[in-house]
């Protein structure tokens, strides 16, 4: 069964960063395409980032040149390092797949992302 930990979050101010570290157990880290969520209270969850095994990533509009996604495909770990981090920034941050739904793997807890001042 595959496990998901995510990591590294925290509050922050306005303009602050954070590094988020997804660990991942029980399969075959490195030939998959992995992804950050993202839900923020009342909203549904969101697409931050996805990372093929490649390499190759992607991220959506709003946190384009401000977030970068990267993998440790030795350490079996995926991260998102956020800077300049605005309010609307604020969510639980989960990692999964990238394949879609219906073929998620069992969701981690998410770590609490919290952009104030």
């Amino acid at each position: 069964q595959v496990e998901l930990v995510e990591s590294g979050g925290g509050l922050v101010q306005p303009g602050g960063s954070l590094r988020l570290s997804c660990a991942v157990s029980g399969t075959f880290f490195s030939n998959k395409a992995m992804a950050w969520y993202r839900q923020a209270p009342g909203k549904q969850r969101e697409l931050v980032a996805t990372i093929l095994p490649s390499g190759i990533t992607n991220y959506a509009d709003s946190v384009k040149g401000r977030f970068t996604i990267s993998r440790d495909n030795a350490k079996n770990t995926m991260y998102l390092q956020m800077n300049s981090l605005k309010p609307e920034d604020t969510a639980v941050y989960y990692c999964n797949n990238a394949l879609g739904a219906g073929r998620y793997y069992s969701w981690g807890q998410g770590t609490q992302v919290t952009v104030s001042s």
